[in-house]
């Protein structure tokens, strides 16, 4: 094969992977949707953040979860 094959098989498998990412990417959409509705990554990745981080507060009972929301 000459490289002028070579060149032009290379750019077709380049733009089939392409194609092939773009369309997985959009099955993972359409399948992996919430029956809620969708999220915003943003709001994802803040409340994934929020998760690992230690609990600053903690509450002994209702009167105290009421006295905390009451400061802020």
């Amino acid at each position: 094969m000459n490289s002028k094959i070579l060149e032009k098989l290379n750019q077709k498998s380049t733009n089939l992977i392409e194609e092939v990412k773009a369309l997985r990417s959009f099955l993972i959409g359409i399948l992996g949707r919430d029956k809620e509705g969708e999220y915003k990554p943003e709001f994802v990745r803040k409340v994934l953040r929020a998760a690992r981080k230690k609990a600053v507060f903690t509450f002994k009972g209702r009167k105290d979860f009421l006295e905390q929301i009451k400061k802020k």
